[in-house]
């Protein structure tokens, strides 16, 4: 049947249709598992898990590390100067890892784990970040080459490269164990954008997705958006993980030198037409429905 010829079936269709190009923001919300909206403390307003931010000398000291963010005013909730409220500023290059603690505030899986996480970033990165690599966000188990999930920007490029790279056990993925600098690109299971349009003139939106990590087989992928546009994806890589789940965790702002607002994680990898509901919300995650 023609619809164009039957108004009465294309009026019934219309909803169905609808559905399809824009996603209802309540599968959405059902789908969060983690949100820090940087408004009045860099505490999580949902959490899966432990909501609260915790500061760690370095990497290896996160089990006993105490809640809050550093001590002074290095890293700091900054009111109204946030894309939707406050932001949480790194105000230089630290040597303390800001993180929380991970598990069911990743939607961690021991097997078929998929996600997504979502952010919003303010830096000009070639004017104010350090020199070396610097990771706004990371998923983390208890040591590196276990499995490992991040955007960074690099360290020798100018303009900086951004990138969404995730690192199964260093065996499966890298089993020369070659550096990762001296590997061509597309052995490496990233996306990279060699000139980003991040800028302290406006927030810019990072959206990435992830599938098929511990599934066993060379069938995981990621995919990266920036403002709602996808950049990439990378596909056929076994991302299986070994993981002491009990210390994973989520670290924020590593050599980080701007402002980031509202972080969350998903517990499944969103669509393209998700992706650009995330970016357009008028509210942020807050305003998705309850």
């Amino acid at each position: 049947m023609n619809p164009r010829a039957h108004p009465c079936l294309l009026a019934f269709l219309l909803p169905a249709f609808a559905a399809v190009a824009a996603p209802a923001p309540a599968s959405l919300r059902s789908a969060l598992v983690f949100h820090a909206p940087y408004d009045a403390s860099a505490d999580a307003a949902v959490a899966r898990g432990d909501p609260r931010v915790y500061t760690a000398a370095d990497r290896a000291k996160r089990a006993g590390a105490p809640a809050g963010l550093p001590a002074g005013e290095d890293v700091r909730i900054v009111p109204d100067a946030g894309r939707f409220g406050g932001a949480l500023e790194f105000r230089r290059k630290i040597k303390s890892q800001v993180f929380y603690r991970g598990g069911d505030n990743l939607g961690y899986q021991p097997q078929d784990w998929q996600g997504s996480v979502s952010l919003w970033l303010r830096l000009d990165p070639d004017r104010d970040l350090e020199p070396g690599y610097c990771d706004p966000f990371q998923f983390v188990g208890q040591a590196w080459n276990e499995g490992n999930l991040f955007i960074e920007f690099s360290k020798d490029h100018t303009p900086r490269h951004f990138r969404f790279a995730i690192m199964a056990v260093t065996r499966f993925w890298n089993p020369q164990n070659r550096k990762w600098e001296e590997m061509p690109e597309p052995e490496r299971p990233m996306v990279a954008v060699h000139r980003p349009p991040f800028t302290r003139e406006r927030w810019t939106h990072v959206l990435v997705t992830f599938a098929r990590i511990n599934s066993g087989a060379a069938d995981g992928r990621g995919t990266l958006y920036l403002d709602g546009v996808r950049q990439g994806t990378f596909t056929g890589w076994n991302h299986t993980f070994n993981w002491d789940v009990s210390q994973s965790a989520l670290t924020v702002g590593l050599a980080y030198t701007g402002l980031i607002d509202d972080l969350a994680v998903f517990n499944r990898e969103l669509d393209d037409a998700e992706a650009r509901t995330v970016f357009q919300l008028p509210g942020g995650i807050g305003s998705l429905p309850r």
